[in-house]
């Protein structure tokens, strides 16, 4: 990963760029954002220069994760008693190889682990502490990666804090949160915090046409809905294939919603709904969710008369949009989003997607005849 390859973030690209040129960098510098906002590679091009600076070789060797002195800490699970990030290396190389803006969720089920907790244990702090005991391999800095630094346990913390307090010599430590709320305060004090902020939506629209090939049309909704986020950018580039589905069964929710007020006997249509949803993979049930999220909040905006911020609607099928739009309101969208985001946590934590899915289609046939 170089500069080249960051969507957006230039203000920061150049920022951490200086601090190379004018030999100011951190020994302990944390990057706080979602991994969508470019938080890894960020961290992967900034060390790519670091080491680059030293010998010219490196950046060959950073780009495909083999350097020697570049070391990597990550969530994994429990596996034969053990949790270290070396077992998982080659799984976790694979998938920041093929996307760098790759999520915790990514990982999650990219190890196929979605019935395990994923952390950074004590037993990792100990073998990174004996990797930077030794000397480095090509006689410069050192470089430890720790990637969702957040998802570290207490004893794991309280380990690591000892690494920050008295690092090896010519050691740089880069870490990666979605937040800080999860890290002890005491490693806080000891890092630098790097904001990474979301990223923004010229630059975001600019590397989906220029880079992944997308049209205008499909740039411009993407950027909408994305947020800043190129990772969710991307999933909803590779899922343009699925909006038909989604749409269908979105319209199909809404009509049986309407419907089972007057006649209950359409409640089961709504189990039915949910049986079906139920059976996907827990990626595209939350992918759904989004979707469904965001066609309540362009619902509510066409509603206000706020049109021209309008950038899809539905209307195959016969479905009629604006008499959709009308029963969405600031007297029920809050409850609405609310339990599609509850939803959403239940199916994170591995909830039964059968229940999740009808107490969802239940709930929202409640609210949306609660208009204002």
């Amino acid at each position: 990963m170089n500069w080249e390859n960051i969507a957006g973030q230039e203000n920061l690209k150049k920022l951490l760029q200086d601090s190379i040129i004018e030999n100011r960098v951190s020994h302990a510098q944390l990057f706080i954002g979602k991994e969508g906002y470019g938080t890894m590679p960020l961290v992967l091009a900034y060390a790519r220069e670091i080491l680059k600076g030293e010998n010219e070789h490196a950046a060959s060797k950073v780009e495909h994760l083999n350097h020697l002195d570049l070391h990597f800490c990550f969530p994994v699970f429990t596996d034969n008693k053990n949790s270290l990030s070396k077992n998982k290396f080659d799984q976790f190389r694979e998938m920041i190889l093929e996307s760098p803006y790759a999520s915790y969720d990514d990982w999650t089920a990219f190890l196929d682990s979605e019935n395990k907790q994923l952390f950074i244990s004590a037993d990792e702090i100990d073998d990174q502490n004996q990797k930077f005991a030794l000397k480095s391999f090509e006689g410069g800095t050192k470089i430890l990666i720790v990637w969702r630094a957040d998802k570290m346990n207490i004893a794991a913390s309280n380990k690591f804090l000892k690494f920050l307090e008295e690092p090896p010599a010519k050691t740089i430590i880069l870490l990666t949160a979605e937040n800080a709320d999860d890290i002890l305060p005491t490693i806080l004090s000891r890092t630098q915090i790097v904001e990474v902020p979301r990223i923004a939506d010229e630059d975001l629209k600019s590397y989906l046409k220029n880079k992944l090939n997308s049209s205008e049309d499909q740039a411009k909704a993407i950027t909408h809905e994305a947020q800043g986020n190129l990772n969710e950018a991307i999933k909803l580039l590779n899922s343009e294939i699925k909006n038909p589905e989604f749409e269908k069964l979105f319209v199909q929710w809404v009509r049986d919603a309407f419907m089972v007020k007057k006649k209950p006997e359409f409640l089961k249509n709504i189990i039915i709904w949910a049986r079906e949803i139920a059976g996907w993979n827990r990626e595209k049930q939350k992918n759904f969710l989004n979707y469904a999220s965001e066609i309540f909040r362009l619902a509510l905006l066409q509603n206000y008369q706020s049109e021209e911020l309008v950038y899809k609607k539905i209307d195959a099928n016969g479905f009629n949009w604006a008499g959709f739009s009308k029963f969405i309101s600031g007297a029920n969208i809050i409850n609405i989003l609310d339990e599609i985001n509850t939803a959403d946590l239940h199916l994170t934590r591995n909830g039964n997607p059968k229940i999740v899915w009808t107490d969802l289609g239940i709930k929202l046939s409640r609210y949306i005849h609660k208009n204002s």
